[in-house]
């Protein structure tokens, strides 16, 4: 169960990065944002439920 935890930690921590760095070159960029928006929405979605499925199997652990 640790190793599932840690994994999705990992995967959290790849994503967050990935956002952190994608978003605002996507906002900067002239015209990207119209193209990218459902990306982004995406990602965000996805980085949200990483979280709240993080926080449940690490409540399993004791």
């Amino acid at each position: 169960m640790i190793i599932a935890v840690q994994l999705l930690v990992f995967i959290l921590i790849i994503l967050s990065t990935l956002l952190v760095v994608g978003i605002p070159v996507t906002l900067a960029s002239p015209g990207q944002w119209e193209q990218s928006k459902n990306l982004i929405y995406t990602g965000a979605g996805i980085w949200a439920g990483l979280v709240i499925i993080t926080g449940l199997v690490n409540s399993f652990i004791i």
